[in-house]
């Protein structure tokens, strides 16, 4: 064992050391890849989100260096619009239809567009806020930064004559200022409604493809992933050291820890990927939110059955199996769907609609294991209380005030987080953004070293599990004078009765001596 031991401390010295050289390494930008991407009517405009991220600024001001430079870049980008659209113009027409390509920060957002009498706010020039604004009527309204009267930034790419399509010339915006950028592509005339756009668009942050919001997130799973490393490397030295006295509870820690694992080097390994290419693979990106799931799955169920008081006070779970895997299976699908909607493919920094829908299942289920959680607790703590087993009862309530202050963190930072995003409507606080992530990360295994270090591997492990007999009611000494029998189950009678036969001679023994005396 101990041989295995160390050749386990070598792999995981190299693990670390693979993982923290290729956090040093740097990469090139962030893709966004449109095929056919469809115009949306919003107001007196038709709108293309071309994407949102929080870009740091420079760190080299020479335009011509690849390391430490942050821009968005445009890269074979077209525009087709429908053939009615085409037909309404010439073939001689230099100027058939204009689309603008838009790129601003959040905090220059009321930069564009403009409302003529405090009426509703149009994205495009109307002749009222021609007159009003200055604007060119029929092209979007901008108005200069306080900050940088270059921005915001607009590229026009106009239809010549009467072809159905024209190609965007590819152009690269240096990024000076850290900020969260937005690109929207732009067309004001009605008459460009069908347009779709296919090419894509290239982000580049200083230090590699990475959103700004995702970026910290590629160290933080290093760091988890050394914590894990640091974790299973003590836990398993006590599992091979006391294997023969190895509980079924301790084989099912010893699962959520190796699935943790693998999920903080998988998270990390998928942020490094996407470093690295600027994309997102799916396959990649489903395995490690499966694994994810797998894993607060079976966390969730390994601490409902701790709860419970499995192989503990009670050798199996009785009627309650049925439904404590129903629980698990519905918790792993709302999990699985929200973590792959919320993960696979993203590549921007702000969620989509759909995961707010998809919030409230999990939220809704993890409440009910939170009350189920405890009402088992309570259950237990009272059995063990009534039969008084210390030991038991001792080790229940380290575990329920472990379990009490998780919840309480977990409802303050739930408090912290709506309040976050209630007052960031626009994603300018996107640099700490990573934290909220992290948060349930650290909690999480937080919860796990309480377990492993109650449930811990050790000569004494088997005075924790059920015990099918007698003993389990009383202390073990009063279990012991008690339950000395024959083997029908029949107190034997006859040492009591020498017993008491001795007693008697003792007595009268003692008053010969007190005789004596007088």
């Amino acid at each position: 064992m101990d041989s295995a031991f160390q050749i386990a401390i070598k792999n995981i010295g190299v693990l670390v050391f693979v993982l923290l050289s290729t956090a040093l390494t740097t990469s090139k930008a962030s893709i966004h890849i449109y095929q056919n991407q469809l115009f949306n009517e919003v107001g007196n405009a038709y709108l293309l989100s071309g994407g949102s991220e929080g870009l740091a600024a420079s760190l080299s001001s020479d335009k011509s260096a690849t390391d430490g430079h942050s821009l968005i870049r445009f890269e074979n980008i077209t525009f087709s619009r429908t053939q009615a659209a085409a037909d309404e113009h010439t073939d001689m027409e230099h100027s058939a239809g204009l689309i603008q390509a838009v790129i601003f920060e959040a905090a220059d957002r009321n930069n564009i567009g403009g409302s003529a009498y405090g009426g509703q706010r149009s994205i495009c020039c109307t002749p009222d806020l021609a007159k009003l604004e200055g604007c060119k009527q029929g092209e979007v309204i901008r108005i200069p930064s306080a900050t940088d009267i270059n921005w915001p930034i607009v590229l026009n790419v106009q239809f010549s004559g009467n072809y159905l399509s024209t190609s965007m010339d590819n152009a690269e915006v240096p990024i000076t200022k850290t900020g969260m950028y937005n690109l929207f592509f732009i067309a004001c005339d009605p008459k460009l409604k069908g347009t779709v756009m296919s090419g894509k668009t290239v982000w580049k942050n200083p230090d590699g493809y990475l959103p700004g919001r995702m970026a910290p997130l590629m160290k933080f799973y290093v760091y988890m992933t050394i914590a894990y490393l640091l974790l299973s490397a003590i836990w398993f030295s006590q599992y091979m050291r006391f294997w023969k006295d190895i509980l079924l509870l301790q084989h099912c820690i010893s699962v959520v820890i190796g699935l943790g694992l693998l999920e903080m080097v998988l998270w990390y390994f998928d942020y490094a990927n996407f470093n690295n290419t600027g994309t997102r693979p799916v396959i990649i990106t489903t395995w490690v939110v499966t694994i994810g799931a797998i894993r607060k799955t079976l966390s969730r169920l390994l601490i409902l059955c701790v709860s419970m008081g499995y192989g503990v006070v009670r050798p199996t779970l009785g009627g309650l199996t049925s439904k404590v895997l129903l629980l698990g299976a519905t918790y792993f699908l709302a999990s699985e769907l929200l973590d792959i909607t919320e993960y696979v493919g993203t590549i921007n920094d702000i969620s989509g609609r759909a995961r707010l829908f998809l919030v409230l299942p999990n939220a809704f289920l993890d409440a009910f294991l939170i009350l189920w959680i405890f009402t088992s607790l309570s259950k237990t703590l009272e059995q063990l209380q009534a039969k008084r087993i210390t030991v038991k009862l001792d080790l229940y309530r380290k575990f329920s005030n472990a379990l009490a202050v998780a919840v309480i963190a977990s409802v303050a930072w739930i408090t912290y987080e709506v309040y976050f995003k209630a007052a960031d409507p626009f994603n300018e606080r996107w640099q700490s953004a990573w934290i909220i992530t992290a948060f349930w990360v650290i909690l999480s295994f937080a919860i796990l070293c309480v377990i492993c270090y109650l449930w811990a591997p050790s000569q004494s492990s088997q005075r924790y599990a059920y015990k099918e007999d007698v003993g389990e009611e009383f202390d073990d000494e009063e279990a012991q004078s008690l339950t000395r029998g024959q083997p029908d189950g029949d107190v034997s009678l006859v040492k009591q009765e020498r017993k008491n036969g001795n007693a008697s001679v003792s007595d009268k023994e003692d008053d010969s001596e007190e005789d004596k005396r007088e």
